[in-house]
Order: structure tokens, then C-alpha cells, then sequence
């Protein structure tokens, strides 16, 4: 085996997300997000961040740790396009992928150098869930990586287009500080694009909560938050 092909864990991601269902589709689409990211032991060295408190925002290299297959297709079928068309894999970002890679940009909000754990970093706007590997971070540099005239070919830009409606009954159950962010993980409309039944009762588990909704036209209805004990 190529020695060069093997990728070192350096980090792993704290987050919001035990599972993947609800996770933001996209980084950056939930700046109300926050996450950390705690170094693997040997990388737990302050040196390493030197000059990464200059950078405001941050790539994340990682992996699709929980979708991973032997096998991989040449063609996918995307949800953003219903899970009705196919197109090729190196056209989306599906994690079904010759190897099983992520790539996020994630906003810096702090970085802790003297913890028990070390060295942590903590971001807003990831997309990623709890445990997942991070393979490498690299600073986000605006004038080689920021591109206005890109084109986005089929992924447009998605609309956040539900009105999140929670009673104040309901609400008094989720901690203060995660309700706005859970607000618009909601709002970004968690299902999957080819379900659409407004009797369904969908069940998302967000930071030790199982939040349970309906969705009937434009408007989510959060009908149940309770404190998920697995």
C-alpha cells in the first residue's frame, strides 16, 4: 500500500448532530451553529495553530465516516434533485465517493489554547456531526478562495423558506441558548427532499434533544421536544 495515500485523524468534530438527519445540507448555511473541534492527542501542540488566530474563517478536510462503502458508482442520484436523477459523482457532494471526503468552510469564533484536551477550536456554520473526523484544517484565504462570478450549475442557492412555529409550552424545554439555532436548522427544512406528507410525524435528534415536527405547506410545527436518553 502507497504510505502517502494514508490519512491521520488530527481532530474530531463536537456537535450538535448524534446523526446525520437535520444537519445542514451545506457549512455556512447555520452561522448560529457552534461547534469544536478537539485535537487527536499527538497533534495537541499550540505550535500547530500558530498565526491561525489572523484567519476568520477556516477549511475543514474530513471524513464521511458513516457512509462509507467498498464500492463506488460513477453516478449518484443527488437529493436536492429528488433522488430521481443521476449525475456524476464528481459533480456532486455526495458521500458516496471513491474516497469518503468532506470539505467544509467554517467561520473561527475562538480558540482555546490551554484546556484539559488541549488545544480547541471553536466554529460556527459547520455542517458536520458528532464524531466526525478531521483530516486537515487550512485556513480560508478571500482572494485565491473566494469566487462571485462561480457558476453553480444544478445546486442553487436553496431558499430557507418554513415558518418554524414552537409554543411557548414546547419552548420552555429547549435550553435558551440552542433555541435560535434550532430554529434555523428547521427553517433550512431537515427532510428529505422526496417527502412531503403532512401527517408524518419526523423525529431529530439536536444537542441531547429528540425534537419532534410536522410540516404542512410552509409552516413546520414543532409538536414534542423531549430529553433523548440514547
Amino acid at each position: 500500500m502507497d504510505e502517502s495515500a494514508r490519512l491521520k485523524i488530527v481532530a474530531r468534530m463536537e456537535s450538535e448532530f448524534p446523526s446525520k438527519f437535520g444537519i445542514p445540507r451545506q457549512s455556512g448555511l447555520v452561522e448560529e451553529l457552534r461547534s469544536t473541534l478537539v485535537f487527536e492527542p499527538e497533534y495537541r501542540n499550540p505550535d500547530a495553530l500558530r498565526g491561525l488566530e489572523g484567519f476568520s474563517h477556516l477549511w475543514l478536510i474530513w471524513g464521511f465516516h458513516k457512509a462509507r462503502q467498498e464500492d463506488w458508482s460513477p453516478t449518484v442520484r443527488p437529493p436536492r434533485l429528488g433522488g430521481n436523477a443521476r449525475m456524476g459523482v464528481f459533480a456532486t457532494r455526495s458521500p458516496f465517493r471513491p474516497n469518503s471526503l468532506g470539505l467544509s468552510c467554517v467561520r473561527l469564533e475562538e480558540i482555546e489554547l490551554q484546556t484539559p484536551r488541549g488545544p480547541v477550536l471553536h466554529v460556527r456554520g459547520a455542517d458536520l456531526m458528532d464524531g466526525t473526523p478531521i483530516y486537515d484544517i487550512k485556513p480560508y484565504v478571500p482572494y485565491a478562495d473566494s469566487h462571485p462570478e462561480a457558476r453553480e450549475g444544478f445546486a442553487l442557492a436553496p431558499e430557507k423558506g418554513l415558518r418554524v412555529e414552537i409554543s411557548p409550552e414546547i419552548e420552555e424545554r429547549i435550553p435558551a441558548e440552542k433555541r435560535k439555532a434550532l430554529r434555523e436548522v428547521l427553517a433550512w427544512d431537515p427532510r428529505p427532499h422526496y417527502q412531503e406528507d403532512p401527517r408524518r410525524v419526523y423525529g431529530m435528534a439536536f444537542a441531547g434533544m429528540e425534537v419532534r415536527f410536522t410540516v404542512t405547506g410552509e409552516t413546520l410545527t414543532v409538536v414534542d421536544v423531549m430529553e433523548k436518553t440514547s
